[in-house]
């Protein structure tokens, strides 16, 4: 494909873009819209910032459009418009060229994401009328993990909740999984079909993904994004029993207990930070709340590890990617601490330089090589939104 991808990431309150060039596989230019409907709105374009208030997607759109014009790039040579939906459910596992069928599809799916999926296709429906002659493609944060077996994603649940319900292991960072796994299959100069990695993604949000030969056959996060790891304000893994213990004991609704796992738990629960670098100055300060809260976070990625380990049989790689994966090395070491038993060795000098980009971080000759790649997930996009419109 030639031309240019404008790659969107629409917000409850935000729209995220990049326009990438195909010819070089390079972002030509990028920015975000933030605090749409608010008093108070940011465009940020290439550096340039302005301040002025969004009433809705529409308008922010149209200040997009109105940036590229005043500033460039010109977007004469945009040849179609990719989305990011978070939830494809089991209906999309692969880029979706997208018509009224599609829209309406992704709107039943909002029950599976109710924060993400009406803000996705918010953006859809604005950019299908500010662009109507171009192509729009959806790509799906779950269809990456289509391909994860049936004994692995079945929850073990009344047959009529996953039949009818939907009830099912989806998981998500599947956009960036993709892309990185096959980012670190040609760091090891090997076929992507012939490499199984582990990939954890650790930012505010976090999850581990087992790849077997470029595809997903496990990943942390579930139905929701809520499984798995500690996140940053995301419990990750509890008993399923806690929320009708917690409505016994204390009272609390199922709204309540909902919000107080996503937004109140993970690392801010613990210790009342949830930006790792603030916690790990809390544990220098020694702070015990903060420690027990790095200990359980550490733990908690061993566990997955080990047991992605035996689901894959071998592993090539361990990747560390997103904001805390790429840039701290604390964390990326207290993540493989023990583990030398597994093959798994780090070489802290490597760990420690304050390097940027694809790096590896074990010793030379590890038998598990630990990779940092950082994720493109606007390049992985518009590379699916050309699959897509090639397979067309």
């Amino acid at each position: 494909m030639t031309g240019q991808v404008l790659v969107l990431n629409s917000g409850s309150s935000s729209i995220k873009y990049r326009l990438i060039d195909m010819a070089t596989r390079r972002g030509a230019s990028g920015g975000l819209v933030e605090r749409i409907g608010e008093r108070e709105g940011v465009l940020t374009h290439d550096g340039v910032r302005v301040e002025r208030p969004f009433a809705d997607h529409d308008e922010g759109l149209r200040a997009v459009l109105d940036a590229f014009a005043e500033h460039g790039p010109a977007l004469d040579g945009v040849a179609a418009v990719g989305h990011r939906v978070v939830h494809g459910g089991s209906r999309f596992v692969e880029p979706t060229l997208i018509d009224d069928a599609v829209e309406r599809a992704i709107e039943e799916l909002a029950p599976l994401a109710p924060l993400h999926n009406p803000a996705n296709l918010e953006g859809i429906r604005v950019a299908r009328r500010v662009f109507p002659r171009l192509p729009h493609v959806a790509v799906f944060d779950t269809a990456f993990h289509g391909t994860i077996p049936r004994h692995a994603h079945t929850y073990a649940v009344p047959k009529e909740w996953t039949e009818k319900l939907g009830v099912r292991r989806y998981g998500f960072h599947g956009t960036s999984a993709a892309y990185v796994s096959r980012r670190a299959a040609e760091l090891l100069g090997r076929p992507y079909d012939e490499v199984n990695t582990i990939i954890l993604h650790l930012g505010n949000g976090a999850s581990a993904t087992a790849v077997r030969g470029g595809r997903s056959v496990d990943t942390s996060m579930g139905i929701t994004p809520l499984a798995g790891l500690v996140m940053g304000t995301r419990s990750g893994d509890v008993d399923p029993a806690l929320p009708a213990y917690l409505n016994r004991v204390a009272g609390m609704s199922l709204p309540d207990i909902d919000t107080a796992l996503n937004k109140e738990s993970g690392l801010l629960g613990m210790c009342g930070a949830n930006d790792l670098r603030e916690v790990w100055r809390m544990v220098d300060a020694g702070d015990e709340d903060a420690r027990l809260a790095m200990d359980v976070y550490g733990y908690r990625l061993r566990s997955y590890i080990g047991a992605y380990y035996a689901a894959l049989g071998h592993v090539d790689a361990i990747v560390f990617t997103g904001g805390v994966g790429e840039n701290d090395s604390r964390t990326r070491a207290l993540a493989v601490t023990g583990l030398t038993r597994l093959g798994v060795a780090i070489d802290d000098e490597r760990n420690a330089a304050p390097a940027t980009g694809v790096r590896m971080i074990s010793p030379d000759g590890a038998e598990v090589a630990l990779l940092v790649v950082p994720t493109d997930e606007e390049l992985e996009i518009a590379d699916q939104v050309a699959a897509c419109l090639r397979a067309r």
